[in-house]
């Protein structure tokens, strides 16, 4: 039997996966309505809140090659993660990966920020910004995901 490295070989688990991976640090989980509404305007591929939730908890597990394609590019993974059934080892590496940097990094900002006055948080939050316009990054909402 070949040795796995923990991650989820079923359509749902691996949907699940990109739901709590794909995030921004300090923001929770994608609704699925979200999800879809942000899927469609990327893809141009319509796809409802329902059916997302039917492929999250494993009601729906047949569905078209043309949905996974455009959950896979919303979620910037190959569409052959969703589609070929197992686990794909270097997938979950890089996913374990950008975990535990998103994690760890959120971590580390927030103590250093620890204590420090709304005045100075202010400040730091505009250096955030500039660098992220200095390294052509888009600019960060300030309203909370949905």
């Amino acid at each position: 039997m070949a040795e796995r490295s923990g991650g989820p070989t079923d359509l749902s688990g691996k949907l699940n996966r990109l739901f709590d991976v794909m995030r921004k640090p300090n923001q929770p989980q994608l609704s699925n309505a979200a999800a879809a509404e942000a899927i469609t305007a990327k893809t141009g591929v319509p796809i409802s809140p329902a059916y997302l939730w039917q492929l999250r908890s494993g009601l729906k597990t047949n569905p078209t090659i043309t949905h996974l394609r455009a959950i896979a590019e919303f979620f910037g993974v190959p569409a052959s993660y969703l589609i070929d059934a197992g686990e794909d080892a270097n997938i979950e590496e890089q996913l374990r990966a950008l975990q535990t940097f998103r994690d760890a990094g959120v971590r580390d900002l927030a103590a250093r920020a620890s204590g420090l006055t709304p005045a100075s948080l202010e400040s730091i939050r505009r250096m955030i910004d500039q660098a992220r316009s200095i390294e052509r990054l888009p600019p960060i909402d300030d309203e909370p995901a949905t």
